[in-house]
């Protein structure tokens, strides 16, 4: 996680220039029928802000966090608010969140490591609370040339892994081709859960 978060500190800026203005409406309508009115949202690793941006626009409440310190300066810039540096370990709410929103950015966590992480993520969730997340589509991890570390998902692992944790339901599935310019080709697994209400 390390040299990933290394890559988005020195790329920050070009990082933030690609994806500010992608298109993520139909992603947003997915989400957001599940979202109370004024609801409280967590935007988990952030990036750019441009979703966090979004969701004030439509008057919901957002916490927004990225691990990259320089992606955090740039966010609460964008956004007009500040942007918390933490890391997905670091994450500790407890029923905070109506939804929390987790877009291209847990494909970062090493399978070792995903379980515990949603773990943090069910418990930062209200009852009956939902996760959107999204990975690169296949089922393999791989570190790129650039030194970051992807995992990569398909139906049935997701579906197996969520089935393995036990405390949450998948609500859809969908699969969709990436909406930045020249990336057209690369698909995603979109995926709503909620959070069961018994406890674990």
């Amino acid at each position: 996680m390390d040299q990933t978060i290394k890559y988005y500190d020195d790329n920050a800026i070009e990082f933030f220039m690609n994806t500010k203005d992608a298109n993520m409406e139909n992603l947003y309508k997915l989400f957001l029928k599940y979202i109370p009115e004024g609801g409280k949202i967590l935007d988990l690793g952030c990036g750019s802000g441009r979703d966090t941006k979004y969701f004030l626009g439509k008057g919901y409440d957002v916490v927004a966090v990225d691990g990259s310190i320089e992606m955090v300066k740039l966010s609460s810039e964008y956004t007009g608010k500040k942007t918390l540096h933490m890391t997905f370990q670091e994450i500790d709410f407890e029923e905070e969140f109506d939804g929390i929103w987790a877009c291209a950015s847990l494909l970062h966590v090493r399978r070792d490591e995903i379980s515990s992480i949603l773990y943090k993520i069910y418990r930062a969730l209200k009852p009956n609370g939902v996760l959107y997340v999204s990975f690169k589509y296949g089922d393999k991890e791989e570190y790129r040339y650039d030194g970051r570390f992807f995992n990569y998902y398909d139906e049935k692992s997701f579906s197996e892994l969520i089935k393995k944790l036990g405390y949450f339901d998948i609500l859809e599935i969908l699969i969709t081709n990436d909406v930045r310019k020249d990336r057209e080709n690369e698909k995603w697994l979109n995926v709503i859960v909620k959070k069961k209400t018994a406890h674990i």
